[in-house]
C-alpha cells in the first residue's frame, strides 16, 4: 500500500510541477547548413561535431551548385523533409541560395550568413561582387567547359590548385588547403549571372559573419550586406574558409540564432514547482504512514484483549 502511495503522489506531483512551470518545452531546431562554391559538405565537418555536442540536429545537404534557381529549388525542397524549427546557415555562394530557399518557409526561424553573398531580390551575384574591391577570386578561377546530356556546353568554374590557398584558404595550413583545392566542387559560371528570385532576410531574423581577411568576397561587401539585411554582425580574422579555420566561432554565431531567433525554449521551474510539490508529496506520504502505523497498532491491541 505504501509503494502505491509512493507512486500516486510521486505522479501527482511531476504532472502538477509541469502545469506549474508556465513555459512550453519545444524541441530544438534543426540546424541545416549549406556549403557554397568551390567546397561540399565535408567543410562544415568541425561545425557539425560542435552543433552535435550541443545537443543539435544537424544536416548538411549537397548545394548542387547548377544555378542560383536550381540549386534554392532544391534546397527548399529539402527544408520541406524537416520537421519542427530551422536555422539555415549558408557559406559563400550558400548564402544566396539560403535567402532564396527560405522564402515563404514558416519553419525557417533564423539565417546565418558566413562569408556569404545576400543579394536583393534582381541583384546578380557578378554584379553584387563587383560593387566593392578585395576579392581576387576572378583572377584565381580555371575554366572548364563541359558538355550536358542534351548536348548543350556549359563552362565550370574551378580555383586554381596553386592560387586556393592564397584566394579561398590563407589562414590554414598549406596541407590542408591543398586537400580542399583537390577535392573541391566546381560551380557553372552561369550561377554568378542569374538574379535572386527572393531575399529572406528581410523578412527572417539574420545574422552574419565577416571575415576580415576574406580575399574571396570583399569583407566590405560583407559589411555592407550584413549591414542592409539588419544582420546581428561579427567579425573574426579569418579567410573565406572561416568555418574550416575557427569553427567555434561560426558555431557561436549559429548558437545565438537559435536562441535569438525564439527557436526553443528551455523549461524553468517556478517558486511553487517540482520542490514544492515533492516536499509536499513526501508529507503526504509520511502522514499517510502514521495514520496507517496507528491502523496496525490498534488492530494488533485488538487481538491481544481477552475474548477477542
Amino acid at each position: 500500500m505504501a509503494a502505491a502511495l509512493t507512486a500516486t503522489v510521486l505522479a501527482g506531483a511531476a504532472g502538477s510541477a509541469a502545469a506549474d512551470t508556465g513555459t512550453t518545452v519545444v524541441t530544438k531546431p534543426t540546424v541545416v547548413l549549406v556549403h557554397g562554391a568551390f567546397a561540399d559538405a565535408s567543410s562544415w565537418n568541425a561545425v557539425v561535431e560542435r552543433l552535435q555536442r550541443d545537443g543539435f540536429s544537424v544536416v548538411a545537404p549537397a548545394n548542387p551548385l547548377r544555378g542560383l534557381a536550381g540549386d534554392s529549388a532544391y534546397i527548399a525542397d529539402f527544408l520541406k523533409s524537416i520537421q519542427g524549427p530551422i536555422v539555415l546557415v549558408g557559406h559563400s555562394y550558400g548564402g544566396a541560395v539560403i535567402s532564396t530557399a527560405a522564402a515563404g518557409n514558416s519553419q525557417v526561424k533564423s539565417l546565418v550568413f558566413v562569408n556569404a553573398f545576400m543579394p536583393d531580390r534582381g541583384e546578380a551575384l557578378g554584379a553584387l561582387g563587383d560593387r566593392f574591391p578585395g576579392s581576387e577570386l576572378a583572377a584565381a578561377l580555371k575554366p572548364v567547359p563541359f558538355r550536358n546530356a542534351d548536348g548543350t556546353s556549359g563552362i565550370d568554374l574551378y580555383v586554381r590548385a596553386a592560387k586556393f590557398h592564397q584566394a579561398f584558404a590563407a589562414d590554414l595550413p598549406a596541407a590542408v588547403s591543398a586537400v580542399m583545392a583537390a577535392t573541391q566542387r566546381p560551380i557553372v559560371a552561369s550561377a554568378f549571372m542569374d538574379k535572386a528570385a527572393e531575399a529572406a532576410w528581410k523578412t527572417i531574423p539574420s545574422w552574419a559573419l565577416v571575415s576580415t581577411r576574406d580575399k574571396a568576397i570583399s569583407p566590405a561587401l560583407e559589411r555592407f550586406e550584413a549591414q542592409r539585411a539588419h544582420a546581428q554582425t561579427v567579425e573574426v580574422d579569418a579567410s573565406h574558409a572561416a568555418l574550416v579555420s575557427h569553427p567555434d566561432a561560426v558555431t557561436d554565431l549559429i548558437r545565438q540564432a537559435a536562441t535569438g531567433g525564439g527557436s526553443y525554449a528551455q523549461p524553468a521551474l517556478a517558486g511553487t514547482g517540482l520542490n514544492t510539490l515533492l516536499l509536499a508529496g513526501l508529507g503526504v506520504l509520511a502522514g499517510g504512514t502514521v495514520l496507517m502505523g496507528f491502523g496496525l497498532s490498534g488492530a494488533a491491541r485488538r487481538r491481544r484483549e481477552p475474548g477477542r
